[in-house]
């Protein structure tokens, strides 16, 4: 029989091994890390450097960009080894990524194990790896030039990028899981796509939020100050206003603020409106999922702005997003068809 245990086991892999990447990219952001290494070597740069004189050319390469010169010209050899650490972690990942979805694939191909709906949809799969590993070097290179700082719309699209490819994993995984069609409720169905577009959106403005290093700025919650609810930074950063809510700290912060109440509320109506309806217990368990996720993640979130972004909280917020996001995709595939 093709589409068998061993393929929900490929998938489920993949889905974990991006779950981790996502997890070590964080750390790599929040400890400055993610520019250490300053070029791109597939095969040759697996193996990090193994002698002293090798660490001294690594960190002689270093000094050559913004990053050293504007920002770390402080660091010792040994400095330069603890940032080293954690981009080379997280760029090996991402190669073993590539081979647990590269290799199992043409193994199952040719032993004819897979559909072919279950083909084609790994072939998308690799696409997706592929176009993240792309994303991950463009995103570096825009903080090799003249600042020490990635773009953010580049590490927003590195990172929402890596969130979609792992529900879009966990799906194909959910589809050999339950492979029988069902009658759905369109209009409840449509709900939850909104729900799922909106937690996007907010992941997209998270990712904003740490590349403009927004989260350090207005540390206060429910108010952005003190005293006001909409500190006046929001609108005059930027010009012209719009440019504000996209490339402006105050204003990006705002949105991803105030988009955590729609989600939450979003969720909230999905578990209401659920309550009046006759329920599988996979289509209770995703609901009831998502409503406690929902608010763990909020209050992850509220924890990581009024502590001004600590290495762990900010990790625990992004794995939070990455929890929400796994239980948003089971309950929307439980009520697809």
């Amino acid at each position: 029989m093709k589409d068998n245990k061993k393929v929900v086991y490929w998938l489920y892999t993949g889905c974990f091994l991006i779950f981790v990447m996502v997890v070590v990219g964080g750390i790599t952001r929040l400890t400055n890390s993610g520019l250490s290494i300053s070029d791109y070597k597939l095969i040759t740069g697996t193996i990090p450097p193994l002698t002293e004189e090798q660490w001294v050319e690594e960190f002689e390469f270093y000094k050559q960009f913004p990053e050293y010169q504007k920002l770390h010209y402080h660091f010792t050899l040994e400095d330069f080894k603890g940032i080293y650490f954690w981009e080379w972690l997280h760029r090996v990942i991402g190669r073993l990524i590539g081979l647990v979805f590269v290799f199992p694939f043409l193994y199952f191909l040719a032993t004819k194990q897979l559909t072919r709906p279950t083909i084609y949809k790994s072939i998308v799969l690799l696409f997706l790896g592929g176009f993240q590993g792309f994303l991950g070097w463009y995103m570096v290179k825009s903080g090799l030039v003249d600042m020490p700082a990635v773009s953010h719309y580049r590490l927003a699209a590195h990172l929402t990028t890596a969130f979609v490819t792992f529900a879009y994993c966990f799906w194909v995984a959910m589809d050999l899981v339950y492979p029988k069609k069902k009658q759905i409720n369109k209009s409840f169905r449509n709900l939850i796509w909104v729900g799922m577009i909106i937690l996007l959106l907010q992941i997209i403005w998270g990712a904003f939020v740490a590349g403009l290093d927004a989260g350090w700025i207005h540390n206060f919650w429910p108010k952005m100050t003190g005293g006001e609810w909409i500190h006046e930074t929001v609108y005059i950063e930027q010009n012209p206003l719009w440019r504000n809510f996209i490339e402006g700290k105050s204003g990006v912060q705002f949105v991803h603020r105030y988009l955590a109440y729609v989600v939450v509320g979003v969720i909230v109506y999905i578990w209401f409106r659920s309550r009046k309806m006759a329920l599988t217990l996979p289509q209770q368990k995703g609901i009831n999922w998502l409503l406690g996720l929902v608010f763990l993640q909020f209050i992850l979130g509220v924890l990581t702005l009024i502590y001004a972004v600590p290495l762990w909280l900010g990790v625990a917020h992004q794995v939070g997003a990455f929890f929400l996001l796994t239980a948003m995709t089971f309950t929307l595939h439980r009520f697809s068809r």
